[in-house]
C-alpha cells in the first residue's frame, strides 16, 4: 500500500502510529481508528492528485532553452492571453506560457529569439531578459518619458487645443487637422495593437477600439474619433500603471535580499556579489545589515527581523546553531553565517517565484471570465456589423446614424473591465498573504478557503508542540523508578521516535541498562534483550497481544489519560514491571486560534491524531475542538478527512508539512505550517505558514472571503455597466466619447477595487 512509505518515514523505529503511536493505536493493522466527535460525521470520495512540483526558471534538454523574460505593458488579460497564442505558433517555439499577475513571459525555444522580441514589440508591449531570479531591473525611463505616456500625454494636449478652438466657434481644416492629430498620435499603439491580433485572428479590445476610431473618422466625426483614441489610451495608462505597481509589490520581495555580501576566506573579508557564494561559505553580517544567505549561525548573537519570510512584526532572537533567512534584518549584534543554500535556492527566492508561479494559477472565477470573453468579442462584432448595415439594408435607414451606433456598441462591449476584475484581486491577495507569512499556491485555492465550513488538525506538531516529556513513572511488584527508568531508556536509546528521546531524555545522568537485539515492533512499540531476559516497552495493545491481564493497571492509566497523557508499558512476556507516563505540551496560542476561527463562522474543527481516546479527549477539551478522531493511522487520517468532507462540502486540513501528506492531498486545501527553511513542504502544500502561528488561518479566511466579495462586485458592476450603456444606446443618448469613458473607467475601477486587497485587513 502507498501510506506504508509514508508511515515508515515518519516511525522509523517501528512505534506504529503517526503521532503519539506508543498510547494508542489500532487492534489490528489496517483497521480504521476509532472516531470520537461530538457531531456526527460521514463519508465521502476518491482523493485527489497531489500539487506537482514547480519546475526550475533555466533548462536546457536537447538543444531546447527556457528562458524567462519581463513584459511590460500588459493591462489585460485577455490580450495577454491572445500574445501567449501568437507567441506559441512563432517557429522555433515548443512553448510559451505568459504570466499576466506577475508580467512574466516562459518560452522553451530552439532557435534565437530575434523574432520572438520582434514579435513582442510589434503588439505593442517591451520586454527583457531575467536572467535569474535575482535579476536587478535596470533603470527605467521615469513613466512621463515612456512612448505610449508621451503619445497620451501629446494627444491629450492636440484635443483640449482643438476642443477649446471649437467651443470658441473656430472650425475649419485646421481645428479638423488638430482632431485628426490627436486620433492618430493617440491611436497609434492601439492600432499596433489592433493590427497584430487582427492578423493572428484573436481578435481583441484593441481591434475593436481602433475600429470605432477608424469608423468614426470615416464619417467624418473626428472630434469623437480623436476623443475615444485619447481615453482608450489614457485609460490604458492608468491600467498599466496600477498593475505594474502591484505586480512590483511581489518583485520588491528579491530587492530585499542584499546583492552582494561580505565573506570570509582565511583571514580576508571580501564584499562579492551573492550569485558567486557557494555554501559552506561564511559570511559576515554587521549590525543594522540584511541577511543576504539563508544559512546556520556560526558565532554571535542578535535579534533577527523575520518579518519578510514569516510576518512576524517581533524580532526573534538567535544564536549560534539557529537558521536564518536571507532578506531578513539583522537587528543588532555581528553574526558570522555558514551558507546552507544558494541563492537561487534561498527560502526568499522560493517564496517569490512560487508567489509568482501562484498568480498565473486562475481561479475559477476568471476561468469562467475567460471562458466567456473568447466567444463574447466575436458575437460583438457580428452584432455591431448588424447594427451598422441591417437597418440600412433591411429598412432603408440612414446609414451614417446606425454605423455610428455600431460603433458606440463595439466600444460598449469591450470586456476590458470584467476581464481583468479577476486576476488584479488574486494577484493583490496573493501578495498580501505573502507578506504576512502566508504562502498561497494558486487564485482556485484563496477562493476554496472563503467557502471552507470545516477544518481538520493534526494534533502532533501541528496542536502541540511535537516534543513529549517524561511526567510519571509508576513502578510495578515492588520495583524501583529508577530501575523501571533505566531499562526503558536502555532499550529506546536505539530509537529515533520521539516517545523515545522523551524517555532517554528522563534518563540524562543514570548508567543505561545494556540491551542487545533491539526490534522496533510497528504499531506497537520495541522490544530487546536485558540482561537475557526480552523485555517489550509499547502500548497497552502491545501487551494485550503478549497475553498480559492489565485489570490491575487500568485505574492508573485511564487516570494518566484522562489528563491528556500517552502512557507506556514495560515488562515481559510474562510480567509487567510498571508504566511510563508522558505529556506532549499543547502549541502557545493553539486555542485563541481556533476560537478566532469559530468567530470566523467555521461551523466544524477537528482534530486527527494517533493517540487513544481518552489522550485525545482531554486535548480536544482543552482546546474548544468540535470533534477528534482518535488511533489513526496515515490511511485513517486521509478516511477521516472524507467523512468530514461528506459533511460539509469542503476541509482543510492543516498539518506540519510532509508527514500528513496523505490527509493534505485529500482535502481540499491542505495547509503545512511551520515550513520556512522547508523546500519540501514549500513545494507540496496548496498553502504554507511559513510560521507556526495558527493564528494566520483566521486572516487567511478572512482574506479569502474578502477577495471573494471583491470579484464579484467587480464582475456585476462591469456588466451593469454595459447594461446601463446598452439601455443609453437603445434611448439614442450614448455617444463614442462616453462609451470609452465609462469603459475605462469601469476598468480602472475594478483595478483599484481590487488593489484594495494589497492592505492589511482590519
Amino acid at each position: 500500500m502507498k501510506w506504508l512509505n509514508a508511515i515508515t518515514a515518519r516511525d522509523p523505529d517501528g512505534h506504529g502510529c503517526q503521532d503519539e503511536c506508543c498510547g494508542g493505536g489500532q487492534a489490528e493493522t489496517g483497521t480504521p481508528g476509532k472516531a470520537q466527535a461530538i457531531f456526527p460525521l460521514r463519508h465521502i470520495g476518491p482523493m485527489r492528485d497531489q500539487p506537482k512540483k514547480t519546475e526550475s526558471v533555466e533548462s536546457s534538454l536537447q538543444g531546447l532553452r527556457t528562458t524567462v523574460y519581463r513584459v511590460s505593458g500588459m493591462d489585460c488579460g485577455d490580450c495577454a492571453a491572445k500574445l501567449e497564442k501568437k507567441i506559441a505558433a512563432l517557429p522555433g517555439v515548443r512553448s510559451a506560457t505568459i504570466n499576466f499577475g506577475a508580467g512574466k513571459m516562459t518560452v522553451t525555444l530552439t532557435t534565437d529569439d530575434a523574432l520572438l522580441v520582434h514579435t513582442v514589440l510589434q503588439a505593442g508591449y517591451e520586454m527583457e531578459r531575467e536572467e535569474s531570479i535575482f535579476h536587478r531591473t535596470a533603470v527605467k525611463p521615469r513613466w512621463w518619458r515612456h512612448p505610449r505616456t508621451v503619445a497620451t500625454i501629446a494627444s491629450g494636449t492636440i484635443l483640449a487645443t482643438a476642443t477649446a478652438l471649437s467651443v470658441l466657434g473656430i472650425t475649419g481644416p485646421a481645428v479638423t487637422g488638430l482632431y485628426a492629430c490627436a486620433l492618430l498620435i493617440g491611436g497609434y499603439h492601439t492600432a499596433l495593437r489592433g493590427w497584430a491580433s487582427l492578423r493572428s485572428l484573436s481578435l481583441d479590445m484593441n481591434f475593436l477600439m481602433t475600429a470605432a476610431i477608424i469608423g468614426a473618422a470615416a464619417i467624418g466625426q473626428w472630434n469623437e474619433g480623436a476623443t475615444v483614441a485619447f481615453l482608450f489610451a489614457f485609460g490604458n495608462t492608468l491600467q498599466t500603471y496600477t498593475m505594474e505597481k502591484t505586480r512590483q509589490s511581489i518583485r520588491s520581495l528579491m530587492e530585499l535580499a542584499p546583492a552582494e555580501a561580505w565573506v570570509r576566506k582565511g583571514q580576508r573579508e571580501t564584499r562579492i556579489p551573492v550569485e558567486d557564494i557557494g555554501i559552506g561559505d561564511l559570511v559576515i553580517v554587521k549590525p543594522g545589515e540584511r541577511i543576504a544567505m539563508d544559512g546556520v549561525i556560526e558565532s554571535g548573537r542578535s535579534a533577527v527581523n523575520q518579518a519578510t519570510i514569516t510576518g512576524e512584526s517581533i524580532p526573534v532572537e538567535k544564536t549560534v546553531g539557529d537558521p536564518v533567512y536571507a532578506g531578513t534584518l539583522n537587528e543588532h549584534g555581528a553574526l558570522e553565517i555558514t551558507v546552507t543554500k544558494r541563492a537561487v535556492d534561498s527560502t526568499l527566492a522560493q517564496i517569490s517565484r512560487l508567489v509568482e508561479e501562484a498568480q498565473a494559477q486562475k481561479a475559477p472565477s476568471q476561468q469562467f471570465v475567460d471562458v466567456f470573453a473568447r466567444y463574447y468579442t466575436p458575437v460583438v462584432l457580428v452584432a455591431a456589423a448588424g447594427v451598422m448595415v441591417l437597418p440600412w439594408l433591411a429598412f432603408h435607414q440612414q446609414f451614417a446614424p446606425w454605423f455610428y451606433n455600431g460603433l458606440v456598441l463595439l466600444v460598449i462591449s469591450c470586456p476590458c473591465a470584467l476581464v481583468i476584475s479577476t486576476p488584479v484581486s488574486i494577484v493583490a491577495a496573493i501578495g498580501n498573504a505573502s507578506r504576512h507569512g502566508i504562502l498561497i499556491k494558486g487564485g482556485v485555492y484563496l477562493e476554496e478557503m472563503g467557502g471552507i465550513q470545516a477544518m481538520a488538525f493534526d494534533k502532533t506538531g501541528t496542536l502541540t508542540q511535537g516534543l513529549p516529556v517524561v511526567t510519571d513513572i509508576l513502578p510495578m511488584h515492588h520495583g524501583s523508578a529508577t530501575d523501571l527508568l533505566q531499562s526503558a531508556a536502555g532499550i529506546e536509546q536505539w530509537s529515533e521516535h520521539p516517545l523515545a528521546r522523551a524517555v532517554v531524555a528522563k534518563s540524562q545522568g543514570l548508567t543505561l541498562k545494556k540491551s542487545v537485539h533491539f526490534k522496533a515492533l510497528v504499531g506497537q512499540g520495541a522490544r530487546a534483550e536485558i540482561d537475557g531476559e526480552t523485555m517489550y516497552i509499547g502500548n497497552a495493545r502491545l501487551f494485550t497481544e503478549l497475553g498480559h491481564d492489565l485489570t490491575s493497571s487500568a485505574t492508573a492509566r485511564a487516570a494518566h489519560e484522562d489528563q491528556g497523557k500517552t502512557v507506556l508499558l514495560l515488562g515481559t512476556a510474562l510480567r509487567l514491571h510498571g508504566l511510563i507516563a508522558m505529556a506532549d505540551t499543547v502549541r502557545e496560542g493553539s486555542k485563541k486560534a481556533v476560537q478566532a476561527l469559530h468567530r470566523a463562522g467555521l461551523e466544524h474543527i477537528v482534530m486527527l491524531t494517533g493517540d487513544n481516546d481518552r489522550v485525545a479527549a482531554a486535548i480536544a477539551r482543552q482546546l474548544g475542538m468540535d470533534a477528534f478522531y482518535s488511533e489513526l493511522l496515515p490511511e485513517d487520517k486521509v478516511a477521516a478527512v472524507q467523512k468530514i468532507a461528506q459533511g460539509y462540502g469542503k476541509v482543510v486540513m492543516v498539518g506540519d508539512g510532509v508527514n500528513d501528506a496523505p490527509a493534505l492531498a485529500t482535502a481540499t486545501v491542505g495547509v503545512a505550517m511551520g515550513v520556512a527553511g522547508s523546500d519540501t513542504a514549500l513545494e507540496t502544500a496548496d498553502v504554507a505558514l511559513m510560521t507556526d502561528d495558527l493564528g494566520k488561518l483566521a486572516y487567511l479566511i478572512q482574506l479569502s472571503r474578502k477577495t471573494y466579495s471583491i470579484i464579484k462586485q467587480n464582475i456585476v458592476f462591469s456588466i451593469l455597466i454595459k447594461l446601463i450603456f446598452l439601455l443609453l444606446l437603445v434611448s439614442g443618448q450614448a455617444t463614442l466619447w462616453l462609451a470609452v469613458f465609462a469603459d475605462m473607467g469601469a476598468s480602472l475601477l475594478v483595478t483599484l477595487n481590487g488593489m484594495r486587497l494589497m492592505r492589511r485587513l482590519r
